[in-house]
């Protein structure tokens, strides 16, 4: 492997303009074609084999677009002065019900002067639209996330709609039927804030404004590159919409930090007397193979997302994987071209207030290589004080809240935390996200006929029969009837809609109304106890978004150790390979769990005790207290698919670290037999690197906190703290300090494992070697094109 990236740096470096240009059209190609064809995003959240999932895939065979099986949305009216029911807003309202009608794709409008439709005070109100049903979106939360492909009219459209509503003075507020996990998020100022601090730390860890560049240069051209892919594999998958941020957050990442590792070995090269050629060459076979393995670590970590149980995560990990793979791609082939154009120019434009960088061998000696001694001097005491301080940072993990993100978690002033906020006042907290209660029969329960003529025309239009207080016709089943009452009954339940009958008779369903909001643990034990009801000649199912959410989060659950055990096995595995030494593949496994465990001990401190919920731009939820500490702090659920991508994803970034410290140390071992000396060497020639590497990290990602999605957010700080007690406490002391103590039983290899295990290892000692002597050059140029 090393001989094969040694002659492609080679390649890459003497064919610059070749594939400058290769690159060029590559992401003119793929992100021409995202513009022109669109970007899909579907939000399927289905999971096979669950309840919740049932439920929804009866709904969608048995009442077809009528009555839910199709694509739903709901506009909320708010009328401050008047009734809606008084002549003028009525009249507004029935106006805009008429319009709404004419949209396509519409199939029915259900008016908000149905029973059940207006609150209490008759101030508040709820038209409900269904629409053609997209199947290919269609999950187990019975919503529709996607936004290609669809001819049903949009939200936006809805509330054009219902403009004569405005217009007479009603507030009108569409519901947003996701979870903030669904919604589209687009950045834009995060990135630029985010690379805008990496330039800053570029230049002061080069000197030089070409060189902090070029990072940047090739960075955006990896992320440009993925997202058009991305893009364009919306028609081929269900890409969720948080694909294009997390690819983003990783892409600009790991794309900027390791070109910022191949540069800073090239300068160093040059700087001790080795050609431009030469230097491309060692740099692409040495650093270049831990760009290599860094991202394959972060790769194998997000693939064992696939075992999760849960399409949503499975589709990020695999889109995520993409960004990082575009990544390793610009950095081994992209980086060495423009060092091969630029040569020893690589080095212009110093920054005067930084001044020189003297980055040779025989350079002075750093903060780092001083720290390196410092700690190889005392390896028990740092090991025993790192270690306790780590404890305490992820100690309040066993109080990280995990639960469901609704909208009252919204931004203040956002017209989904506008409707949230409505629908709680009017019909109660529950009615956000109403129970779809699905029973199989063991007998046919004959519908009137105007319900069946309802089911079979399938527009939604009511006949003219005895109905129910909710649009449903009663009936006289003891079956169907035994199930309304049962349901009723169950703890929590507040109001349960009449019954409805499927197309062929032997299915029934009702709407059950919790007395709790999504985000409250209690909603979901009511759907427990809805799916424990005995009703005999009936099997229940209950769908919904909380049942749905309530049924991912115990998928997920169940497999989490097994995505653990995946990520741990594999990433030991690689890392086994790349330096052919059990003790110090374990050992890294043991140190990115210790990362970890800080990185979520910061999520619980910040959002499950409230501490700094505030601070990082958190609205406290409509049902906090207006005292002055709690409005300060108030704790934030945490959805229960967030702590296993988090996993995966921060294994795989603080491997990359590890991989780049053990590297050096092995290096600096095999050409001084020493391994204390080889600890402090590695330490001290890659502390720098990997600090402004982590300063890069951390900055993407807290410039992504100010975004105002709560998931982006916790997303953000998770991944900032993970990153910078990585790069910091553990790389700078934890490691050294065990390795200190192994002394050469950290590179030692049972014969029989060396002899089975490939030829690839990372570590060279050749790459090491004094440099030859300088032959003349053509420096600047790129003798390939003169």
């Amino acid at each position: 492997m090393t001989n094969f990236l040694r002659r492609l740096g080679d390649w890459c470096g003497r064919h610059g303009l070749i594939v400058l240009a290769l690159w060029i059209a590559l992401a003119g190609a793929v992100m021409g074609g995202r513009v022109i064809f669109g970007a899909p995003v579907n939000n399927n959240v289905s999971i096979p084999e669950v309840d919740a999932q049932i439920a929804h895939d009866l709904l969608r065979e048995e009442f077809g677009a009528a009555d839910g099986g199709g694509r739903t949305a709901q506009l909320v009216l708010y009328s401050a002065n008047r009734a809606l029911t008084e002549k003028a807003p009525k009249r507004a309202v029935e106006k805009s019900l008429k319009e709404i009608r004419a949209l396509p794709g519409v199939v029915s409008v259900d008016t908000p002067y149905r029973i059940g439709g207006l609150s209490s005070s008759l101030r508040i109100g709820m038209i409900t639209v269904r629409m053609e049903s997209d199947d290919s979106s269609k999950g187990s939360s019975g919503r529709s996330g996607g936004s290609g492909g669809s001819s049903s009219p949009s939200t936006e459209e809805l509330v054009r709609a219902a403009a004569p509503a405005a217009q007479a003075g009603i507030e009108v507020v569409p519901v947003d039927s996701s979870s903030p996990a669904d919604k589209e998020i687009k950045t834009g100022p995060s990135e630029i804030i985010g690379v805008s601090i990496a330039l800053l730390v570029l230049l002061f860890a080069f000197g030089t404004l070409v060189a902090a560049l070029i990072p940047i240069f090739t960075a955006l051209f990896s992320v440009a590159v993925g997202l058009g892919v991305i893009g364009l594999l919306g028609h081929v998958i269900d890409v969720p919409s948080q694909a294009s941020v997390m690819a983003t957050m990783i892409g600009i990442g790991v794309g900027i930090d390791y070109a910022l590792f191949l540069i800073s070995r090239h300068r160093r090269l040059l700087a001790d007397g080795v050609t431009v050629r030469e230097s491309i060459a060692r740099t692409t076979a040495g650093s270049g193979g831990a760009v290599l393995f860094a991202g394959g670590t972060v790769v194998i970590a997000l693939s064992a997302l696939f075992l999760a149980g849960f399409p949503l995560l499975r589709t990020l990990g695999l889109l995520t994987g993409i960004s990082v793979i575009c990544a390793v791609l610009t950095s081994l082939t992209l980086v060495p071209a423009l060092l091969g154009l630029l040569g020893h120019r690589v080095n212009a434009l110093r920054i005067p207030i930084v001044g020189p960088r003297r980055t040779g061998r025989d350079g002075p000696a750093t903060g780092w290589a001083a720290l390196g001694d410092w700690v190889a001097g005392r390896p028990w005491r740092v090991l025993v004080a790192a270690t306790l301080v780590l404890a305490a940072l992820a100690a309040p993990t066993l109080g990280l809240k995990l639960g469901t993100l609704d909208d009252g978690y919204a931004g203040e002033g956002t017209s989904a935390r506008r409707a949230y906020e409505l629908i709680s006042a009017g019909f109660g907290p529950g009615a956000i996200a109403p129970m779809i209660v699905i029973a199989e029969l063991d007998h046919k329960a004959e519908a009137p006929a105007d319900e069946k003529a309802t089911n079979e025309k399938g527009t939604g239009e009511k006949g003219t029969g005895e109905k129910g207080s909710d649009g449903g016709t009663k009936l006289q089943d003891p079956t169907v009837q035994a199930l309304r009452q049962r349901v009723a009954g169950v703890e929590g339940v507040v109001h349960v809609t009449e019954p409805k009958i499927g197309a062929d008779g032997t299915v029934v369903m009702v709407n059950a109304i919790s007395r709790f909001a999504p985000s409250d643990d209690r909603a979901t034990d009511v759907v427990h106890r809805i799916r424990a009801l005995d009703v005999p000649g009936a099997d229940v199912h209950v769908g919904g978004e909380v049942a749905a959410l309530a049924d991912a989060g115990e998928r997920i659950t169940s497999r989490t150790p097994l995505v653990i055990a995946v990520v741990v096995l594999l990433s030991a595995f690689l890392l086994l390979l790349a330096f052919r030494a059990p003790l110090v593949a374990i050992k890294a496994a043991l140190m990115n769990m210790v990362s970890l465990g800080a990185a979520f001990g910061a999520l619980a401190i910040v959002f499950s005790y409230g501490v700094g919920s505030r601070l990082v731009g958190m609205d406290p939820p409509p049902s906090a207290d207006a005292s002055p500490v709690n409005l300060l702090f108030f704790t934030v659920p945490i959805d229960q698919y967030v702590p296993v991508m988090l996993f995966a994803v921060l294994f795989g970034l603080s491997m990359d670290y590890e991989v780049f410290l053990l590297t050096s140390v092995r290096q600096a071992y095999l050409r001084t037999d020493d391994n204390r000396r080889a600890v402090a060497e590695g330490l001290g020639a890659t502390g720098r690197v990997i600090t402004s590497a982590a300063l890069i990290m951390v900055a993407v990602f807290v410039a992504f906190v100010a975004y105002p999605d709560p998931l982006v957010k916790v997303f953000g700080v998770g991944l900032a703290v993970a990153i910078a007690v990585d790069a910091t406490l553990i790389r700078g002391f934890l490691v050294p300090a065990t390795m200190v103590l192994l002394g050469r039983l950290n590179w030692w290899c049972p014969r029989w494992l060396d002899r089975i295990l490939p030829p690839l290892s990372v570590a060279e000692h050749d790459d090491d070697e004094p440099a030859a002597p300088p032959q003349k050059e053509l420096v600047g140029a790129n003798r390939a094109h003169l």
